[in-house]
């Protein structure tokens, strides 16, 4: 097994990207033939009444995370709810499932798109750092 930190987390819902401010989170790789994860994320409690109705559903639910360091490219998983359990005033948040094989990165899908939009020259650097930075969810 190895395990990160996670950083941040952010759920893909109804084609928007939902973000998570986390007090701690780490993830698990089981490394076992499955090729299961473990997500485990330590936040404010407000959080606990969104994650609870998935629980015992089996609904898959598509999550980003960035892990060990701010500026790597969040990885993509499909996971389902294992367990909210209140501790204190926060909340710890179960998440299992699998790593989502994406195989194009991130700034490959982002430069096309910017080309595809006929930027160039300046206007291209300009708005593929920006976005970079501010991570928009591309559809492939």
């Amino acid at each position: 097994m190895k395990t990160f930190k996670m950083l941040s987390l952010e759920l893909l819902q109804d084609d928007q990207l939902k973000s998570f401010p986390l007090t701690d989170g780490i993830i698990i790789n089981q490394e076992n033939s499955h090729k299961s994860w473990v997500l485990e994320m330590y936040m404010d409690r407000q959080y606990k009444a969104f994650f609870e109705p998935y629980l015992g559903t089996d609904e898959i639910l598509e999550v980003r995370a960035v892990i060990s360091y701010p500026d790597n490219e969040p990885a993509a998983f499909r996971v389902v709810v294992n367990a909210v359990k209140e501790i204190d005033n926060q909340v710890s948040v179960l998440l299992k499932g699998t790593l989502k094989t994406v195989r194009r990165q991130y700034a490959e899908l982002l430069l096309d798109k910017l080309i595809d939009e006929g930027l160039e020259g300046d206007a291209l650097l300009s708005q593929f750092k920006t976005d970079m930075k501010k991570r928009p969810r591309i559809k492939p």
